[in-house]
């Protein structure tokens, strides 16, 4: 596909773990337009240029700048990545396409630009409560790590704010989480919530089950984690199959997911609504859609009832980062034009 002669793009890019998105939008009326696309395997490239140049090879385009969500903290435009080996620089990636301009942001910043331009049609309410207008909303997006992402509304619009909140400490709630979080602590030392809230996380809240005797490994499913993705393994398992053991991993997965999700509702008071991302919420949708999710959600005593006022959706989009970058480089050109 060629795209020369049609106008000027923004490239926008989500940066994961696992996979790389990147995509050419044009503005919209409402929302950035999407006009062409490509999915690449981050584990296989050598860096994040190598699979810009892939696409432009594929996608020729006047581009007049270039947002793109990484996975990591950034700062003065740079970022080691988090879960890959990267190196990413907006001033090395501005020099070497060639492009007007380049910006970084943290890839659930990214996801947080795409919330209050998701339709309805794009998102799955777990707690379907009418929301304060103009309140702050929360992103929590559990992938092969885990993110978030704050927006709280200021002059007229909301500003997302970058967070590593995955990194901070796994708080148990109950005699089973806290045997999980003593197992893991005399292992790894500190237990982040991202250690157990991600893919790679179930996996391990699975190998504890199966280690300390609360599970047992059928054949054929020992077989299908050698030759598949584990966490997709598990889950397809438990809400499939029922296997018992992959149940009791999800279970215990969603009961962490949904305190995590609550905790986070109280850190930032995100009256207007929390919303699950990354890859992994959709796969699960019918495991959050049950009671444990927003009984985890709300079990905060004193703050119950306020924490069952706020709504709580599921991004469905799978591409919600890969638009909020792209929101963000036409926000970054408007800002740009004004000044």
């Amino acid at each position: 596909m060629t795209t020369s002669g049609q106008g000027l793009f923004v490239l926008s890019g989500d940066v994961g773990g696992s996979k790389t998105n990147i995509g050419l939008f044009v503005a919209g009326k409402r929302r950035p337009v999407l006009k062409a696309s490509e999915t690449y395997p981050s584990q296989k490239a050598p860096n994040l240029e190598s699979l810009i140049e892939r696409f432009q090879q594929q996608h020729r385009a006047e581009v007049s700048g270039a947002c793109l969500g990484v996975p990591g903290p950034v700062e003065n435009g740079r970022c080691q990545t988090t879960n890959l080996p990267w190196d990413v620089s907006a001033r090395k990636l501005k020099n070497r396409f060639k492009w007007p301009w380049a910006c970084l942001v943290n890839d659930l910043t990214a996801t947080a630009y795409a919330v209050p331009l998701l339709t309805k049609g794009e998102l799955f309410a777990l707690n379907p409560v009418r929301p304060p207008q103009k309140e702050t909303l929360a992103v929590i997006a559990p992938g092969t790590g885990l993110g978030m992402a704050l927006l709280p509304w200021k002059n007229g619009q909301y500003v997302p704010v970058p967070s590593e909140g995955g990194h901070s400490d796994f708080a148990p709630n109950n005699k089973v989480e806290a045997a999980l979080w003593q197992y893991l602590h005399e292992r790894v030392g500190h237990v982040s919530i991202e250690r157990v809230l991600s893919g790679p996380g179930l996996f391990i809240i699975y190998c504890w089950l199966k280690f300390t005797g609360r599970g047992k490994e059928p054949k054929w499913l020992a077989k299908e984690m050698n030759e598949g993705d584990p966490s997709d393994v598990i889950s397809e398992a438990a809400i499939v199959k029922g296997e018992p053991i992959c149940v009791k991993a999800l279970e215990l997965f969603v009961s962490i997911f949904g305190a995590a999700a609550g905790n986070l509702a109280l850190t930032g008071l995100a009256r207007g609504g929390i919303y699950l991302g990354g890859g992994i919420a959709p796969k699960i949708l019918p495991k959050l859609k049950e009671a444990p999710f927003m009984q985890a959600f709300v079990h905060k005593g004193r703050f119950m009832r306020l924490l069952s006022r706020i709504p709580v959706h599921v991004i469905l989009n799978d591409r919600a980062a890969l638009l909020g970058a792209a929101a963000c480089a036409l926000r970054h050109e408007n800002n740009m034009a004004i000044g």
